[in-house]
């Protein structure tokens, strides 16, 4: 994969106030987004700009670009 996080993103959600209960409960993500977050899987555009939104970020704090080894 040549994106990955950075962070653990789920806890960088909480630490700032948004548990996965909460973003479930007030549909800022949905069961499968958090599912693909905690698996280390890439999420759309759409939930990198709510997760921007909600933490006040950009997409680089928590985003970066790894080349695969394969392809060096």
């Amino acid at each position: 994969m040549a994106i990955q996080y950075k962070v653990d993103l789920l806890a960088a959600l909480k630490a700032a106030g948004y548990s996965s209960y909460r973003l479930r409960k007030e549909k800022l993500l949905g069961e499968a987004t958090i599912q693909r977050i905690r698996q280390g899987e890439p999420v759309s555009w759409e939930n990198v700009s709510t997760i921007c939104k909600l933490m006040a970020c950009q997409p680089g704090d928590f985003l970066e670009y790894v080349p695969d080894k394969q392809n060096q």
